[in-house]
């Protein structure tokens, strides 16, 4: 089987893959208790992004297949752009480089005519609040994102059939 045979459904497999992540991210913060911080935020971002260019990479090669090899390319520059605001992510965890994170993300749920006078602490982005083997979910993200992306630029270049 040819790469370029999964061209017509590689817009459906990319929106479940980031989809996935996206729900699982949710699931972390909603059921694991995890505030996420703002570089969490902004990878999240990506991924919707990335869905949104596989809906419209999905009506592209319904109506015109012949578009089908750049619809795909497009969704592989969204999976590269999630895969960099990973790596970066990663790269503040790390302590490689500094990021500005004084403001991250507050469950509007928490605040409350009670806590008026408190100090609020969001997360900070150079803090892991989560790994397994020694990989952060932001590492986990990059690696993911990036494998998704050096996949979807095979099949957008593998020649073959246009469908």
């Amino acid at each position: 089987m040819n790469l370029a045979s999964f061209r017509p459904i590689w817009p459906a497999l990319t929106l479940l893959a980031s989809g996935a992540l996206l729900a699982g991210a949710h699931a972390f913060e909603t059921f694991g208790g995890l505030t996420p911080c703002l570089l969490c935020l902004k990878q999240r971002e990506f991924h919707w992004g990335v869905v949104g260019v596989s809906v419209a990479a999905l009506i592209i090669v319904r109506f015109w297949p012949a578009l089908s090899r750049w619809a795909v390319v497009a969704i592989g520059l969204a999976l590269l752009g999630a895969g960099a605001m990973a790596l970066y992510h990663v790269a503040v965890e790390q302590h490689l480089l500094v990021a500005q994170c004084d403001v991250g993300a507050i469950d509007p749920g928490s605040l409350s005519f009670e806590n008026l006078g408190e100090d609020i602490h969001p997360p900070n982005c150079d803090e892991i609040a989560w790994q397994m083997f020694g990989i952060s979910m932001a590492g986990y993200n990059a690696i993911i994102s990036l494998l998704l992306a050096l996949a979807t630029f095979a099949v957008a270049l593998a020649r073959g059939e246009r469908k």
